[in-house]
């Protein structure tokens, strides 16, 4: 694994950063829920009610691949 090391202005947490961090790369589908949950120090679960929170699909699927699936 990588790491990264950034200045944050002063009303930046970084448990704030690495939290929006994680949500972006889920949200973009670089990462799974798992590592994204992870990455921010949540639970699985804990990480999917701060999506929720942030209307957030936590079922990160296209139409198509959701057709695929139910075709199967």
């Amino acid at each position: 694994m990588s790491q990264l090391t950034i200045d944050l202005p002063t009303h930046v947490t970084a448990d704030e950063a690495r939290l929006l961090l994680s949500i972006k790369l889920y949200e973009d589908k670089r990462i799974s829920l798992g590592k994204a949950a992870e990455l921010a120090g949540y639970s699985k679960r804990a990480f999917m009610d701060v999506l929720a929170q942030k209307d957030i699909n936590v079922i990160n699927i296209s139409p198509e691949e959701l057709d695929r699936e139910l075709d199967n």
